[in-house]
């Protein structure tokens, strides 16, 4: 009954017999196979329009990458404190733009908002003794579990362009987002104005496969050479098209989010009744950042239940992270040992 991260687990079933199928017989390498064009066309379908598709395996690779191909060596990516680009990357964005400098906003209930993104634009004038305003990331759904509305994200990507910044979207959890606002994909990326999204899978059922979606033109030549030199243009690139593939199709990855956001909702629902709890954040997708009381998290802890104490929070802060293969007997497991010691 593992709640500490959707990394914790496994493969989906589908995506594991994509990928044994794939195996059988030769494939044209480096994305030249049949498996990469179909994932190419289901984006193009899903989104609605016609986007430059890049695999990589890693979130951290999409991430960097995306950045590398807005963002000049002297220029600046406004994000979130606490987005996964600026405390989890170990800094590969800044090592793949090249030395970009990542600027974090004010954190506004788990987000970052317009006006904050406005009033830090506003000193800027092209002062050759600064770095270049250049992009703003926003990571949907957010590292606290929450979801910006299509309006909040609108209103970001008016204001960057507006001061000619381009806006790059950390979709790790997007397809958990996605559920959440019950939208077409469309909606909250290019139809709202975000320029390059980081389309992930791995958190979400798949092995290792991540897409970096181009919707601005003319970004596809540079981002292939950028991809080769980063190690992420792979030979048997059908394997991660295969993983994609099943991910896609039937709308699985959907499905698949909507059961670890109810999971978390369910949880979140039954935390927030107990005395000496507190949510921290509204739990939109498949995270909850709650505060409880230190001998019910040491309860729940002697009765077999994982998941983190938050860095940055106090001792009574933990995050539990809902999956695609969440059981619900383990949540209500973790309501009733809640509690209990919460009694």
């Amino acid at each position: 009954m593992n709640f500490s991260s959707d990394n914790v687990t496994g493969a989906c079933p589908e995506i594991i017999e994509a990928v044994i199928a794939t195996n059988q017989g030769p494939a044209m390498p480096y994305g030249a196979d049949d498996g990469t064009a179909r994932v190419e066309k289901m984006i193009a379908d899903i989104f609605g329009c016609q986007p430059d598709v890049f695999l990589v395996a890693t979130g951290t690779a999409s991430n960097a990458l995306a950045l590398a191909v807005l963002c000049p060596p002297y220029g600046a990516v406004y994000c979130h404190p606490d987005a996964h680009i600026q405390v989890d990357e170990c800094g590969a964005p800044e090592f793949y733009t090249g030395g970009a400098k990542l600027v974090p906003l004010a954190d506004r209930d788990g987000k970052i908002t317009a006006a904050d993104l406005a009033q830090a634009l506003a000193s800027e004038h092209g002062d050759v003794h600064h770095v270049k305003p250049s992009v703003v990331s926003l990571t949907q759904a957010a590292e606290t579990g929450v979801v910006y509305s299509i309006d909040e994200i609108r209103a970001l990507c008016t204001v960057a362009h507006a001061n000619g910044l381009k806006v790059h979207m950390d979709g790790a959890r997007f397809a958990n987002a996605v559920a959440a606002l019950d939208c077409a994909p469309a909606d909250m990326t290019w139809q709202a104005g975000v320029d390059v999204l980081s389309f992930g899978a791995s958190k979400n059922g798949a092995i290792a496969a991540e897409a970096v979606i181009l919707f601005e033109p003319d970004l596809a030549g540079q981002f292939a050479y950028r991809r080769k030199r980063a190690g992420h243009l792979f030979s048997k690139m059908r394997f991660i098209s295969a993983q994609l593939e099943a991910y896609l199709k039937d709308d699985l990855w959907l499905t698949m989010a909507a059961h670890a956001n109810q999971c978390s909702q369910t949880l979140a629902t039954a935390l927030g009744d107990l005395p000496g709890v507190t949510l921290n954040y509204p739990a939109d997708a498949n995270m909850i950042f709650a505060t409880l009381p230190n001998k019910v998290i040491a309860g729940l802890r002697a009765d077999g239940l994982a998941f983190y104490d938050w860095p940055g929070e106090t001792r009574s802060t933990i995050r539990l992270v809902c999956a695609f293969n969440t059981k619900m007997a383990d949540v209500e497991t973790f309501i009733a040992s809640a509690r209990h010691h919460s009694a």
